[in-house]
């Protein structure tokens, strides 16, 4: 860690998003307000998966680990970035900055490899609904998910301590509002041609290689989808797959535009930029696409609502 001029970087100053002290003060009480809101939405998505009986299924096992997942997702980048729009020293210690950037990779991996798992259970539940419950049994799913978190872990582990062994003796300004890979990468006093290298042939399979698990699970669910007879029926085989697809749609498309390129500085300010998506506001909708678009999520939120006002009233008028 010791740098060619004797000094040793300590931490980190992140850039963020450079603008006058009014405008800092906007973005705060903005992305406070989406933290916030992804924080509840996820928490509730959880609950009603955990207490009611008509979402004990894979489908929405898999849903209340993807909101678990985006809870830690925001709560690994978001806070710190909050903590740097009211301060005047936008810094984060070396080893705060190797453990962002190691969680967050390993929360995005688990992400996409859990979305790829959830696209063949609605391929199993389409194609073989006689089967599904067979196919998708408890083990199956837990196991699933199992496998997503170690992918994660195990697939940005080497990455991780490869950056932590490179020399960084300055400058320590980090072009972006979390400690990304690419532009942490670019402050080291070595040459990162390889280090960049691992991390794209990481990126290659992890994104594409769940994508296209995802791409041929609705293939077929697509063309099994076509040949049911009646309109209803394939309306209602539609639906369970209309808000995974649309979740599908947003992860996938922002971070294949952010990270399965060879080279990623020359257009950093757009990477912060489509970053967001990833870091706060995709776990801000997904339980509203959830929530909105799935049937048994909304009647189990409707009955949960209700049962809640039923337990206020009776509290108020007991003596």
């Amino acid at each position: 860690m010791e740098g060619r001029n004797g000094t040793r970087v300590t931490e980190f100053i992140l850039i963020g998003f450079p603008s006058p002290r009014e405008v800092e003060i906007v973005l705060f009480m903005l992305f406070f307000i989406i933290l916030v809101v992804a924080m509840i939405g996820n928490s509730i998505i959880i609950t009603l998966i955990c207490t009611d009986n008509r979402l004990q299924s894979p489908m929405y096992f898999f849903l209340c680990n993807l909101s678990l997942i985006e809870i830690l997702m925001t709560m690994t980048v978001v806070p710190k970035m909050l903590e740097n729009f009211l301060s005047e020293r936008k810094t984060i210690s070396f080893y705060g900055c190797l453990a962002q950037s190691y969680f967050y990779f390993l929360l995005g991996i688990s992400e996409y490899v859990l979305l790829a798992m959830m696209s063949y259970d609605r391929y199993v539940a389409i194609c073989y609904p006689l089967s599904y419950s067979t196919i998708m049994n408890g083990k199956v799913c837990i196991w699933l998910v199992v496998g997503s978190w170690m992918g994660g872990f195990f697939s940005i582990l080497v990455p991780t301590v490869i950056k932590l062994g490179l020399p960084y003796c300055g400058p320590n300004i980090i072009n972006h509002f979390f400690c990304d890979s690419a532009p942490l990468l670019h402050l080291a006093c070595a040459d990162i041609q390889l280090v960049e290298f691992i991390d794209f042939i990481i990126s290659l399979p992890v994104l594409l290689g769940s994508l296209l698990l995802t791409v041929i699970s609705y293939m077929y669910i697509i063309c099994t989808i076509i040949r049911i007879p009646s309109a209803k029926g394939r309306q209602k085989a539609f639906s369970t797959c209309a808000s995974h697809f649309t979740v599908v749609t947003i992860g996938y498309g922002t971070s294949i535009f952010i990270y399965v390129r060879p080279s990623q500085a020359s257009s950093m300010n757009l990477n912060k930029v489509a970053a967001l998506m990833t870091t706060a506001v995709t776990p801000m909708l997904n339980p509203l696409i959830f929530s909105l678009r799935n049937q048994k999520v909304k009647e189990a939120l409707r009955d949960s609502i209700l049962g809640t006002k039923t337990r206020i009233k009776m509290l108020i008028i007991s003596p």
